[in-house]
Protein backbone atom coordinates (compact mmCIF):
# COMPACT_ATOMS: atom_id res chain seq x y z
CA UNK A 1 0.00 0.00 0.00
CA UNK A 2 0.49 3.70 -0.99
CA UNK A 3 0.29 6.90 1.13
CA UNK A 4 -1.75 7.93 -1.61
CA UNK A 5 -3.98 4.63 -1.35
CA UNK A 6 -5.00 6.16 2.05
CA UNK A 7 -6.66 9.16 0.73
CA UNK A 8 -8.02 7.10 -2.25
CA UNK A 9 -10.28 4.83 0.31
CA UNK A 10 -11.84 7.69 2.28
CA UNK A 11 -12.24 9.13 -0.41
CA UNK A 12 -14.72 6.83 -1.25
CA UNK A 13 -16.26 5.84 1.92
CA UNK A 14 -16.85 9.19 3.35
CA UNK A 15 -16.27 11.96 0.39
CA UNK A 16 -17.94 14.82 1.85
CA UNK A 17 -15.99 14.21 5.96
CA UNK A 18 -13.68 16.66 6.79
CA UNK A 19 -10.08 15.28 6.84
CA UNK A 20 -8.49 18.26 8.03
CA UNK A 21 -9.20 21.74 9.72
CA UNK A 22 -7.38 24.70 10.48
CA UNK A 23 -9.31 26.69 12.93
CA UNK A 24 -10.57 30.18 11.63
CA UNK A 25 -8.74 29.08 7.95
CA UNK A 26 -10.70 26.74 6.47
CA UNK A 27 -11.23 22.81 5.92
CA UNK A 28 -10.09 20.08 3.26
CA UNK A 29 -12.63 16.99 3.07
CA UNK A 30 -11.37 13.44 1.88
CA UNK A 31 -13.20 14.55 -1.89
CA UNK A 32 -11.20 17.98 -2.07
CA UNK A 33 -8.00 16.74 -0.99
CA UNK A 34 -8.44 13.65 -3.67
CA UNK A 35 -9.26 15.85 -6.64
CA UNK A 36 -6.93 18.70 -5.69
CA UNK A 37 -3.69 16.17 -5.11
CA UNK A 38 -5.12 14.40 -8.48
CA UNK A 39 -4.49 17.35 -10.63
CA UNK A 40 -1.89 18.63 -8.93
CA UNK A 41 -0.04 15.22 -9.36
CA UNK A 42 -0.76 15.52 -12.98
CA UNK A 43 0.99 19.15 -13.18
CA UNK A 44 3.99 17.80 -11.36
CA UNK A 45 4.40 15.29 -14.09
CA UNK A 46 4.08 17.62 -16.54
CA UNK A 47 7.06 19.76 -15.27
CA UNK A 48 9.05 16.56 -15.18
CA UNK A 49 8.49 15.32 -11.69
CA UNK A 50 9.20 11.11 -12.25
CA UNK A 51 9.79 8.53 -9.78
CA UNK A 52 11.93 8.53 -7.03
CA UNK A 53 12.47 12.76 -7.82
CA UNK A 54 12.64 14.71 -4.43
CA UNK A 55 10.16 17.80 -4.15
CA UNK A 56 10.59 20.22 -1.60
CA UNK A 57 6.99 21.32 0.13
CA UNK A 58 8.32 24.85 2.12
CA UNK A 59 5.01 25.71 4.10
CA UNK A 60 3.91 27.22 7.02
CA UNK A 61 0.92 26.09 9.70
CA UNK A 62 -1.16 28.46 8.08
CA UNK A 63 -0.94 26.32 4.91
CA UNK A 64 -1.85 23.19 6.35
CA UNK A 65 -4.24 22.25 3.98
CA UNK A 66 -2.29 23.38 0.31
CA UNK A 67 0.52 20.78 2.05
CA UNK A 68 -1.57 17.95 2.87
CA UNK A 69 -2.32 18.63 -1.25
CA UNK A 70 1.48 19.16 -2.20
CA UNK A 71 2.35 15.90 -0.01
CA UNK A 72 -0.31 13.65 -1.52
CA UNK A 73 0.43 15.25 -4.87
CA UNK A 74 3.94 14.23 -4.69
CA UNK A 75 3.67 10.95 -3.81
CA UNK A 76 0.92 10.44 -6.71
CA UNK A 77 3.64 11.59 -9.08
CA UNK A 78 6.19 8.97 -7.88
CA UNK A 79 7.66 11.95 -5.93
CA UNK A 80 9.92 11.54 -2.80
CA UNK A 81 8.21 14.47 -0.76
CA UNK A 82 10.63 16.47 1.67
CA UNK A 83 8.34 18.84 4.14
CA UNK A 84 10.04 21.92 5.11
CA UNK A 85 9.06 24.47 7.61
CA UNK A 86 8.97 28.14 6.13
CA UNK A 87 9.81 29.06 9.88
CA UNK A 88 13.20 27.15 9.66
CA UNK A 89 16.22 29.68 8.85
CA UNK A 90 17.16 30.36 4.23
CA UNK A 91 20.58 28.80 4.97
CA UNK A 92 18.87 25.87 6.89
CA UNK A 93 16.21 25.54 4.05
CA UNK A 94 19.18 25.84 0.86
CA UNK A 95 20.87 23.41 2.71
CA UNK A 96 18.28 20.58 3.28
CA UNK A 97 17.10 21.11 -0.36
CA UNK A 98 20.44 21.06 -1.67
CA UNK A 99 21.73 17.96 0.66
CA UNK A 100 18.66 16.17 -1.17
CA UNK A 101 18.76 17.45 -4.44
CA UNK A 102 15.21 18.71 -4.98
CA UNK A 103 14.24 19.06 -8.22
CA UNK A 104 12.08 21.68 -7.32
CA UNK A 105 10.13 23.19 -4.43
CA UNK A 106 6.29 23.68 -3.56
CA UNK A 107 5.31 26.51 -1.51
CA UNK A 108 2.82 28.42 0.06
CA UNK A 109 2.44 31.52 -2.06
CA UNK A 110 3.91 33.71 1.04
CA UNK A 111 7.16 31.68 1.25
CA UNK A 112 9.84 31.88 -1.32
CA UNK A 113 12.57 29.44 -1.25
CA UNK A 114 15.85 30.30 -1.00
CA UNK A 115 17.24 30.86 -4.97
CA UNK A 116 14.36 32.31 -5.69
CA UNK A 117 10.88 30.56 -7.32
CA UNK A 118 11.71 27.17 -8.04
CA UNK A 119 7.70 26.21 -8.68
CA UNK A 120 4.86 28.11 -8.45
CA UNK A 121 2.82 27.99 -5.40
CA UNK A 122 0.16 25.76 -4.42
CA UNK A 123 -2.52 25.41 -5.55
CA UNK A 124 -0.93 25.41 -9.16
CA UNK A 125 -2.80 24.75 -12.13
CA UNK A 126 -3.22 22.18 -14.35
CA UNK A 127 -3.09 22.43 -18.12
CA UNK A 128 -4.64 20.70 -20.78
CA UNK A 129 -2.86 17.56 -21.74
CA UNK A 130 -0.96 17.44 -18.79
CA UNK A 131 0.71 13.99 -18.83
CA UNK A 132 -0.30 11.15 -16.30
CA UNK A 133 2.24 10.64 -13.38
CA UNK A 134 4.15 7.53 -12.75
CA UNK A 135 2.29 5.85 -9.66
CA UNK A 136 5.39 4.48 -6.86
CA UNK A 137 4.92 1.42 -5.08
CA UNK A 138 5.45 0.01 -1.54
CA UNK A 139 8.69 -0.22 -1.23
CA UNK A 140 9.60 3.64 -2.75
CA UNK A 141 10.57 6.29 -0.84
CA UNK A 142 7.60 8.51 0.17
CA UNK A 143 9.24 11.26 2.51
CA UNK A 144 12.67 12.40 3.81
CA UNK A 145 12.33 14.49 7.07
CA UNK A 146 15.57 16.39 8.28
CA UNK A 147 16.22 15.66 12.24
CA UNK A 148 15.40 18.64 14.44
CA UNK A 149 19.40 19.21 14.84
CA UNK A 150 19.68 19.47 18.39
CA UNK A 151 23.14 17.88 18.62
CA UNK A 152 24.45 18.99 15.20
CA UNK A 153 23.76 19.30 11.76
CA UNK A 154 20.03 17.84 10.74
CA UNK A 155 20.18 14.33 9.37
CA UNK A 156 17.88 13.58 6.66
CA UNK A 157 15.77 10.42 7.49
CA UNK A 158 13.98 8.55 4.59
CA UNK A 159 11.41 6.18 4.72
CA UNK A 160 9.19 4.36 1.97
CA UNK A 161 5.60 4.19 1.81
CA UNK A 162 5.67 0.52 3.62
CA UNK A 163 6.81 2.83 6.07
CA UNK A 164 4.10 5.23 6.71
CA UNK A 165 1.03 3.03 5.80
CA UNK A 166 2.02 0.16 8.82
CA UNK A 167 -0.80 -0.34 10.72
CA UNK A 168 -3.27 1.53 8.88
CA UNK A 169 -6.87 0.73 9.29
CA UNK A 170 -8.55 -1.77 6.77
CA UNK A 171 -11.83 -1.38 8.18
CA UNK A 172 -13.67 1.92 9.35
CA UNK A 173 -14.55 0.54 12.87
CA UNK A 174 -10.76 -0.24 13.44
CA UNK A 175 -9.42 3.22 12.84
CA UNK A 176 -7.37 4.94 15.49
CA UNK A 177 -9.15 7.57 18.15
CA UNK A 178 -12.68 6.21 17.57
CA UNK A 179 -13.63 7.72 21.22
CA UNK A 180 -13.35 11.31 19.38
CA UNK A 181 -14.77 13.43 16.80
CA UNK A 182 -12.07 16.13 17.06
CA UNK A 183 -7.97 15.69 17.19
CA UNK A 184 -5.90 18.98 18.24
CA UNK A 185 -2.81 19.41 17.81
CA UNK A 186 -0.03 22.38 17.09
CA UNK A 187 2.50 20.31 15.65
CA UNK A 188 5.01 22.34 12.98
CA UNK A 189 5.45 20.86 9.41
CA UNK A 190 8.43 19.02 8.73
CA UNK A 191 8.52 17.44 11.92
CA UNK A 192 7.75 13.54 12.86
CA UNK A 193 5.22 14.86 15.19
CA UNK A 194 3.74 16.58 12.33
CA UNK A 195 3.59 14.23 9.44
CA UNK A 196 2.12 11.43 12.17
CA UNK A 197 -0.63 14.07 12.65
CA UNK A 198 -0.99 14.49 8.79
CA UNK A 199 -1.59 10.28 8.70
CA UNK A 200 -3.66 10.64 11.15
CA UNK A 201 -5.85 12.94 8.89
CA UNK A 202 -5.91 10.34 6.21
CA UNK A 203 -6.18 7.11 8.34
CA UNK A 204 -7.64 8.06 11.94
CA UNK A 205 -11.50 8.63 12.71
CA UNK A 206 -11.66 12.50 13.80
CA UNK A 207 -11.02 15.24 11.66
CA UNK A 208 -7.76 16.47 12.58
CA UNK A 209 -7.63 20.19 13.69
CA UNK A 210 -4.62 22.71 14.08
CA UNK A 211 -4.11 26.30 14.38
CA UNK A 212 -1.77 28.17 12.37
CA UNK A 213 0.41 29.51 15.04
CA UNK A 214 0.29 27.83 18.55
CA UNK A 215 -0.27 30.36 21.72
CA UNK A 216 -1.99 28.92 24.86
CA UNK A 217 -4.94 30.81 24.97
CA UNK A 218 -6.42 30.11 21.52
CA UNK A 219 -5.66 26.36 22.14
CA UNK A 220 -7.60 26.37 25.48
CA UNK A 221 -9.86 27.90 23.80
CA UNK A 222 -10.38 25.62 21.01
CA UNK A 223 -10.19 22.91 23.21
CA UNK A 224 -13.47 24.06 25.31
CA UNK A 225 -15.58 25.73 22.53
CA UNK A 226 -14.83 22.78 20.50
CA UNK A 227 -15.13 19.77 23.13
CA UNK A 228 -11.68 17.90 21.83
CA UNK A 229 -11.77 14.53 22.54
CA UNK A 230 -8.22 14.61 21.89
CA UNK A 231 -5.26 16.73 21.72
CA UNK A 232 -1.66 15.78 21.14
CA UNK A 233 1.15 18.31 22.35
CA UNK A 234 5.40 18.60 23.23
CA UNK A 235 6.14 19.18 26.78
CA UNK A 236 6.63 22.63 25.93
CA UNK A 237 3.48 23.38 24.95
CA UNK A 238 1.53 21.54 28.35
CA UNK A 239 3.88 23.93 30.59
CA UNK A 240 2.70 26.63 28.55
CA UNK A 241 -0.79 26.23 29.61
CA UNK A 242 -0.22 25.13 32.84
CA UNK A 243 1.85 27.71 33.70
CA UNK A 244 -0.41 30.22 32.46
CA UNK A 245 -3.26 28.91 34.75
CA UNK A 246 -5.71 27.98 31.66
CA UNK A 247 -6.96 24.68 32.72
CA UNK A 248 -8.65 26.62 35.88
CA UNK A 249 -10.31 29.17 33.47
CA UNK A 250 -11.29 26.93 30.36
CA UNK A 251 -13.40 23.69 30.53
CA UNK A 252 -11.06 21.14 29.32
CA UNK A 253 -13.68 17.99 30.84
CA UNK A 254 -14.38 16.94 26.75
CA UNK A 255 -10.63 15.28 26.56
CA UNK A 256 -10.57 11.99 27.08
CA UNK A 257 -6.84 11.26 25.66
CA UNK A 258 -3.95 13.97 26.40
CA UNK A 259 -0.70 12.76 24.28
CA UNK A 260 2.57 13.89 24.43
CA UNK A 261 4.77 13.37 22.34
CA UNK A 262 8.66 15.10 20.63
CA UNK A 263 10.19 14.63 24.07
CA UNK A 264 9.66 13.07 27.66
CA UNK A 265 7.40 14.37 30.15
CA UNK A 266 8.98 14.88 33.63
CA UNK A 267 7.02 13.27 35.91
CA UNK A 268 6.10 16.20 37.74
CA UNK A 269 4.35 17.73 34.86
CA UNK A 270 2.90 14.56 34.17
CA UNK A 271 1.07 14.83 37.62
CA UNK A 272 -0.17 18.42 36.48
CA UNK A 273 -1.35 17.70 33.22
CA UNK A 274 -3.44 14.57 35.15
CA UNK A 275 -4.80 17.21 37.69
CA UNK A 276 -5.78 19.88 34.86
CA UNK A 277 -7.21 17.84 32.84
CA UNK A 278 -9.66 15.23 34.71
CA UNK A 279 -11.26 13.02 32.55
CA UNK A 280 -8.37 11.90 29.90
CA UNK A 281 -5.87 9.44 29.96
CA UNK A 282 -2.32 11.11 29.65
CA UNK A 283 -0.11 9.40 27.51
CA UNK A 284 3.67 9.94 27.05
CA UNK A 285 4.91 8.51 23.26
CA UNK A 286 8.51 7.38 23.59
CA UNK A 287 9.81 7.45 19.41
CA UNK A 288 12.50 9.26 17.20
CA UNK A 289 12.50 10.11 13.52
CA UNK A 290 14.29 7.25 13.01
CA UNK A 291 12.72 4.55 14.93
CA UNK A 292 8.85 5.21 13.90
CA UNK A 293 6.58 3.83 13.97
CA UNK A 294 8.45 2.12 16.61
CA UNK A 295 7.92 3.40 19.61
CA UNK A 296 6.96 3.15 23.85
CA UNK A 297 3.42 4.12 25.10
CA UNK A 298 2.63 4.94 28.86
CA UNK A 299 -0.38 5.90 30.08
CA UNK A 300 0.47 8.27 33.39
CA UNK A 301 0.66 6.12 36.35
CA UNK A 302 1.51 7.71 39.61
CA UNK A 303 3.24 4.48 40.56
CA UNK A 304 5.68 4.85 37.70
CA UNK A 305 5.31 8.54 37.12
CA UNK A 306 8.71 9.17 35.18
CA UNK A 307 8.17 5.22 33.40
CA UNK A 308 8.14 5.50 29.15
CA UNK A 309 6.08 2.69 29.00
CA UNK A 310 6.65 -0.58 27.36
CA UNK A 311 6.84 -1.08 23.34
CA UNK A 312 3.87 -1.19 21.33
CA UNK A 313 2.46 -3.42 19.09
CA UNK A 314 5.04 -4.91 17.20
CA UNK A 315 8.04 -2.63 18.76
CA UNK A 316 10.99 -4.31 20.17
CA UNK A 317 13.10 -3.00 22.73
CA UNK A 318 16.49 -3.34 24.32
CA UNK A 319 19.02 -2.15 26.57
CA UNK A 320 22.75 -3.10 25.47
CA UNK A 321 26.16 -2.08 26.25
CA UNK A 322 28.52 -0.13 23.70
CA UNK A 323 29.36 -3.77 22.39
CA UNK A 324 25.87 -4.71 21.64
CA UNK A 325 26.02 -6.94 24.96
CA UNK A 326 22.22 -6.93 26.66
CA UNK A 327 21.81 -5.31 29.84
CA UNK A 328 20.66 -6.84 32.61
CA UNK A 329 17.46 -5.18 34.31
CA UNK A 330 18.29 -1.88 36.44
CA UNK A 331 21.45 -1.34 34.91
CA UNK A 332 21.72 1.41 32.36
CA UNK A 333 23.05 1.26 28.53
CA UNK A 334 21.65 2.22 25.32
CA UNK A 335 18.11 2.40 24.31
CA UNK A 336 17.39 0.32 20.90
CA UNK A 337 13.73 0.45 19.07
CA UNK A 338 12.96 -2.41 16.88
CA UNK A 339 10.55 -1.08 14.25
CA UNK A 340 7.53 -3.80 13.27
CA UNK A 341 7.61 -2.03 9.40
CA UNK A 342 9.87 -1.33 6.85
CA UNK A 343 12.82 0.26 8.53
CA UNK A 344 13.94 3.88 7.83
CA UNK A 345 17.00 4.85 6.87
CA UNK A 346 19.88 8.24 6.63
CA UNK A 347 19.20 9.21 2.86
CA UNK A 348 23.09 9.44 1.18
CA UNK A 349 24.87 8.63 4.47
CA UNK A 350 25.64 5.29 4.68
CA UNK A 351 28.33 5.70 7.71
CA UNK A 352 25.80 7.61 9.97
CA UNK A 353 22.85 4.77 8.90
CA UNK A 354 25.27 1.78 9.95
CA UNK A 355 25.72 3.26 12.95
CA UNK A 356 22.49 3.93 13.58
CA UNK A 357 19.65 1.08 11.74
CA UNK A 358 21.20 -2.78 12.45
CA UNK A 359 18.74 -5.73 10.83
CA UNK A 360 15.43 -3.24 11.89
CA UNK A 361 17.05 -2.50 15.18
CA UNK A 362 17.14 1.64 16.14
CA UNK A 363 19.98 3.29 18.05
CA UNK A 364 17.95 6.52 19.97
CA UNK A 365 20.93 7.78 20.77
CA UNK A 366 19.95 7.81 24.51
CA UNK A 367 20.66 5.91 27.87
CA UNK A 368 17.95 4.14 29.76
CA UNK A 369 17.21 1.14 31.62
CA UNK A 370 14.72 -1.40 32.06
CA UNK A 371 12.77 -1.88 35.70
CA UNK A 372 11.80 -5.92 36.73
CA UNK A 373 8.22 -5.58 35.13
CA UNK A 374 9.82 -4.26 31.71
CA UNK A 375 8.61 -0.81 31.70
CA UNK A 376 11.62 1.91 30.32
CA UNK A 377 13.42 4.61 32.05
CA UNK A 378 15.51 7.27 30.76
CA UNK A 379 18.43 8.85 32.14
CA UNK A 380 19.58 10.52 29.37
CA UNK A 381 20.84 11.94 25.82
CA UNK A 382 24.07 10.32 25.70
CA UNK A 383 25.61 13.18 24.42
CA UNK A 384 24.10 15.08 27.07
CA UNK A 385 25.53 12.69 29.97
CA UNK A 386 27.91 15.65 32.04
CA UNK A 387 31.23 13.94 33.48
CA UNK A 388 32.08 15.93 36.11
CA UNK A 389 34.90 15.00 38.09
CA UNK A 390 34.26 10.74 38.69
CA UNK A 391 30.67 11.36 38.07
CA UNK A 392 28.90 10.86 35.07
CA UNK A 393 25.00 13.21 35.89
CA UNK A 394 21.73 12.97 34.10
CA UNK A 395 20.52 16.50 32.75
CA UNK A 396 17.33 14.77 32.96
CA UNK A 397 17.33 14.25 36.26
CA UNK A 398 17.96 17.28 37.70
CA UNK A 399 16.19 19.09 35.03
CA UNK A 400 13.05 16.68 36.81
CA UNK A 401 14.29 17.73 40.35
CA UNK A 402 14.19 21.29 39.52
CA UNK A 403 10.33 21.05 38.09
CA UNK A 404 9.09 19.58 41.33
CA UNK A 405 10.12 23.40 42.66
CA UNK A 406 6.86 25.49 43.07
CA UNK A 407 8.58 28.62 41.79
CA UNK A 408 10.10 26.74 38.79
CA UNK A 409 7.80 26.73 35.69
CA UNK A 410 10.55 25.23 33.30
CA UNK A 411 14.45 24.51 33.38
CA UNK A 412 16.88 22.97 31.22
CA UNK A 413 20.42 21.21 31.99
CA UNK A 414 23.81 21.12 30.71
CA UNK A 415 27.65 21.05 31.50
CA UNK A 416 29.90 23.95 31.07
CA UNK A 417 33.67 24.03 32.08
CA UNK A 418 35.65 23.76 35.00
CA UNK A 419 38.90 24.45 35.92
CA UNK A 420 39.32 21.61 38.01
CA UNK A 421 36.34 19.50 37.19
CA UNK A 422 36.87 19.60 34.08
CA UNK A 423 32.37 20.38 33.66
CA UNK A 424 30.19 21.19 36.42
CA UNK A 425 26.39 21.17 35.84
CA UNK A 426 24.78 24.55 34.80
CA UNK A 427 21.03 25.44 34.57
CA UNK A 428 18.73 27.91 32.97
CA UNK A 429 15.66 28.39 34.81
CA UNK A 430 12.59 30.59 34.14
CA UNK A 431 10.80 31.32 37.27
CA UNK A 432 6.67 31.32 37.48
CA UNK A 433 6.02 34.43 39.86
CA UNK A 434 9.57 35.04 41.55
CA UNK A 435 12.96 33.69 41.03
CA UNK A 436 13.78 31.45 44.02
CA UNK A 437 16.45 32.36 46.44
CA UNK A 438 19.66 30.61 46.25
CA UNK A 439 19.93 28.84 49.23
CA UNK A 440 16.27 27.86 48.74
CA UNK A 441 16.46 26.53 45.97
CA UNK A 442 19.88 24.20 46.72
CA UNK A 443 17.72 23.23 50.28
CA UNK A 444 15.04 21.86 47.96
CA UNK A 445 17.59 19.90 45.19
CA UNK A 446 19.49 18.78 48.30
CA UNK A 447 16.47 16.86 49.18
CA UNK A 448 16.36 14.92 45.89
CA UNK A 449 19.70 14.98 44.13
CA UNK A 450 23.17 13.63 45.43
CA UNK A 451 25.60 16.81 46.35
CA UNK A 452 27.82 16.24 42.99
CA UNK A 453 24.49 16.28 41.04
CA UNK A 454 23.60 19.98 42.37
CA UNK A 455 23.63 22.56 39.48
CA UNK A 456 26.98 24.90 40.16
CA UNK A 457 25.69 27.73 38.70
CA UNK A 458 21.66 29.21 37.48
CA UNK A 459 21.09 31.62 34.82
CA UNK A 460 16.99 32.87 35.81
CA UNK A 461 15.65 34.20 31.87
CA UNK A 462 12.41 34.93 30.81
CA UNK A 463 12.21 31.60 27.89
CA UNK A 464 14.27 28.82 27.28
CA UNK A 465 16.06 28.53 23.65
CA UNK A 466 13.83 25.62 21.58
CA UNK A 467 13.71 24.91 18.26
CA UNK A 468 10.63 25.09 16.35
CA UNK A 469 9.76 21.77 17.21
CA UNK A 470 9.92 22.41 20.74
CA UNK A 471 12.93 21.03 22.06
CA UNK A 472 15.45 22.87 24.31
CA UNK A 473 18.51 23.39 21.87
CA UNK A 474 21.70 22.76 24.21
CA UNK A 475 24.65 24.47 22.67
CA UNK A 476 22.30 28.08 22.36
CA UNK A 477 21.67 27.20 26.45
CA UNK A 478 25.37 26.54 27.20
CA UNK A 479 25.77 30.22 25.06
CA UNK A 480 22.84 31.45 27.39
CA UNK A 481 24.72 30.59 30.45
CA UNK A 482 28.26 31.77 29.17
CA UNK A 483 26.54 35.26 28.27
CA UNK A 484 25.03 35.88 31.15
CA UNK A 485 26.42 38.30 34.00
CA UNK A 486 27.82 36.36 36.75
CA UNK A 487 27.16 37.17 40.43
CA UNK A 488 28.83 34.79 43.29
CA UNK A 489 26.79 33.78 46.45
CA UNK A 490 27.97 30.97 48.79
CA UNK A 491 24.98 28.37 50.45
CA UNK A 492 25.65 25.94 52.84
CA UNK A 493 26.99 23.40 50.77
CA UNK A 494 29.29 25.23 48.97
CA UNK A 495 29.43 27.42 46.18
CA UNK A 496 26.63 27.94 43.77
CA UNK A 497 27.11 30.62 40.95
CA UNK A 498 23.94 32.60 40.18
CA UNK A 499 23.37 34.36 37.06
CA UNK A 500 20.53 36.46 35.90
CA UNK A 501 20.60 37.62 32.30
CA UNK A 502 20.82 41.67 31.97
CA UNK A 503 17.23 42.94 31.11
CA UNK A 504 15.56 39.67 31.41
CA UNK A 505 14.37 40.06 35.20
Amino acid sequence: MIVPDLLARRATEEPGRVALEVAGAGTLTFADWQTRAEALARGLARRGVRRGDRVGLLFGADHWLDFAVAYCATQLAGGVAVPISDRLAPAEVAYMLEHCSATGVLHAASATPPGGDHWSAVPAEVEPGSQDPEPPGPADLAQILYTSGTTGRPKAVAATHANLTYGSAPRANRRRFGHSDLLLHAFPIGTNAGQVMLLNALDARPTVLTLARFTPGRFARLIESRRVGTVFLVPAMALELLNAGLHERHDFSGVVLLGSAASALPAALCARLAEAFPKATVTNYYTSTEAAPAQTVMIYNPERPAALGRPALGSGLRITGPDGEPRATGETGEIWLRSPAAARSYYRDRQSSAQTFRDGWVRMGDLGYLDEDGYLYLVDRESDVVKSGAYKVSTVQVEGALHEHPEVAEAAVTGVPHPVLGTVLAAAVVPRTRAPQVTELRAFLMTRLASYELPQRVVFVDRLPRNHSGKVVKSGLRDLIEQADQVMETGPAGPMEIARKEGER
